[in-house]
């Protein structure tokens, strides 16, 4: 007998021993079109169980993978701040112990406590961002703290050309014209990923690894809440991710999933698909 504690599948190694920590974030008080990111967390996990650990793409087994889920964190819904400084904590713990940490969002704002725990421990930290969205607005209706402006609050942590941007095909113009001069962005699709993270890996850069799930088109993942048309494939990104592993990769999230926005299942069943993918790639890079 175990006690009923529901992990993502096959990720149930102790703390101890563990290399890589799951960790959710179900938080989506910022959403800014249709909520439900908040479901996504628990949702992945218990959707797992419809996987299997083995991936035939890579050749790996979650079941050989030392991963512990610490499950979802009880975050204050009525403070963006508060619960950004507790997924801060907990993302400091992790790189304390020398794990890798990996968020199970919840909506894009909560990669920016994350973020506020790598810049401590790494200040060359650089990010690679997989998005539909630029998330570059310095404010959302007057909100400074908003899934509309987690990578503009990255950049102001990191400055400019240490932010890579990739499958971006949504925003405003003003957030078009700071990309131009402040990060390093790839419209509509993963040209030059290879490159960039070819040089991170010769100077040995830390990168955090941020993957909104709506850089997918919705003919492959409908259950987000600002679904963009023009995204990538399934295999494109589970291509693009197991490159981006190649650098130095020291923690990652994925975000934005909210089920019940797609009453087939697949985009659930998606987002488990590529955070099996991930682990894999990060245990065995």
């Amino acid at each position: 007998m175990k006690p009923n504690v529901e992990t993502f599948i096959g990720c149930d190694s102790e703390y101890s021993e563990a290399r890589i920590v799951l960790y959710g974030a179900p938080f989506d008080s910022t959403t800014s079109f249709r909520p439900g990111a908040r479901f996504g967390p628990a949702a992945m996990r218990h959707e797992s169980f419809g996987l299997e650990t083995y991936s035939p793409y890579q050749d790996a087994d979650l079941t050989d993978c030392k991963v512990f889920d610490s499950g979802d964190m009880e975050l204050c819904f009525g403070s963006s701040e508060a619960a950004l400084a507790d997924i801060e904590v907990r993302a400091e713990e992790i790189l304390a112990d020398g794990k890798l940490p990996l968020l199970l969002g919840g909506e894009h704002l909560v990669t920016l406590g994350a973020v506020r725990a790598a810049v401590k421990k790494y200040p060359d930290l650089h990010i690679i961002h997989f998005d539909a969205h630029a998330d570059l607005r310095d404010d959302y209706l007057g909100a400074k703290l908003s899934h509309a402006c987690v990578i503009r609050r990255c950049h102001e942590l990191i400055g400019d050309g240490r932010i890579h941007q990739f499958c971006i095909r949504s925003g405003e113009r003003e957030e078009f014209a700071f990309a131009k001069t402040h990060t390093r962005m790839q419209k509509f699709s993963f040209e030059g990923l290879e490159e960039t993270v070819a040089q991170l890996k010769a100077n040995g850069t830390p990168v955090y690894f941020t993957i909104d799930l709506d850089c997918l088109d919705p003919s492959a993942f409908a259950g987000t809440g600002t679904p963009e048309a023009g995204g990538v494939s399934f295999v494109q990104l589970l291509q693009a991710l197991r490159t981006v592993v190649g650098a130095n990769v020291i923690g990652a999230d994925v975000n934005e999933l909210a089920p019940m926005l797609d009453a087939s299942g697949v985009s659930t069943a998606t987002a488990c698909k590529v955070l099996r993918e991930l682990i894999l790639a990060l245990y065995n890079k």
